[in-house]
């Protein structure tokens, strides 16, 4: 694999790069990946995380760098203090703080709601599949995304391409809501939680279950579906 070296001879240009996944293997291969990347050219400073934890106190960090790209898992133990869930809530936060870094995402998730939901609320740099990564296909994602383009692995892109006439979408709101019925918050005290009304609240629980074709109102069937489908 070839790569269009556009930096100075003369100086190396550095990048900081945050990585955030609770395999440390996958985390080595990514690391590998990147320092094996035009080593000529870049200089690459890369920060470590292992779960949402650790991701979000590297981020709030006032002595962590700028950084530049960064790879999140999106399946990770969670930091529910801070109300950190998944990798999607860093790349939220990473948006809020770093709104110059460019976040390529990495999921196990193959359904096209979950999919599209990620795309259409974070807006990631990258998004790969983790069955389609190889190294070359990493080190692709990362020159893509290193000359200011968006990379969707094979997986995501067929994906993208089928008939999505009854796909469903979701917002930020409908994920807290879910993920606070998971943790058996009344309606009530979401409102501590989610700044919306408990009007709104239980509209949108309403409307998920008619998108979700749940056939009662069962809260516990509406969980259990949206799980399935990787809403939360």
């Amino acid at each position: 694999m070839t790569f269009d070296l556009t930096a100075s001879d003369s100086q190396l240009v550095k990048k900081n790069i945050l990585i955030v996944d609770d395999h440390p293997f996958i985390i080595e291969g990514y690391k590998n990946a990147i320092t094996r990347y035009n080593p000529k050219y870049y200089d690459f400073s890369i920060s470590q995380g292992h779960d949402c934890k650790s991701g979000y106190e590297i981020i709030q960090d006032s002595n962590s760098p700028q950084f530049d790209i960064a790879f999140l898992d999106i399946s990770m133990p969670p930091y529910e203090e801070k109300e950190i869930f998944t990798g999607e809530d860093l790349a939220i936060l990473l948006n809020k703080k770093m709104p110059s870094c460019k976040v390529i995402l990495l999921t196990m998730y193959t359904e096209l709601l979950k999919i599209k939901t990620i795309i259409r609320s974070i807006q990631p740099n990258g998004l790969i599949i983790k069955n389609d990564l190889t190294f070359d296909e990493l080190l692709l994602a990362f020159d893509k995304v290193m000359k200011n383009e968006k990379y969707y692995s094979q997986s995501v892109v067929k994906m993208l391409n089928q008939s999505t006439h009854n796909a469903i979408e979701i917002d930020q709101y409908d994920k807290q809501i879910l993920i606070h019925l998971a943790k058996g918050t009344s309606s009530n005290d979401m409102l501590q939680y989610i700044p919306i009304s408990l009007n709104a609240i239980e509209k949108r629980k309403k409307h998920l279950k008619e998108l979700l074709k749940i056939k009662n109102d069962s809260d516990e069937d509406l969980l259990k579906e949206a799980k399935n489908k990787g809403l939360f």
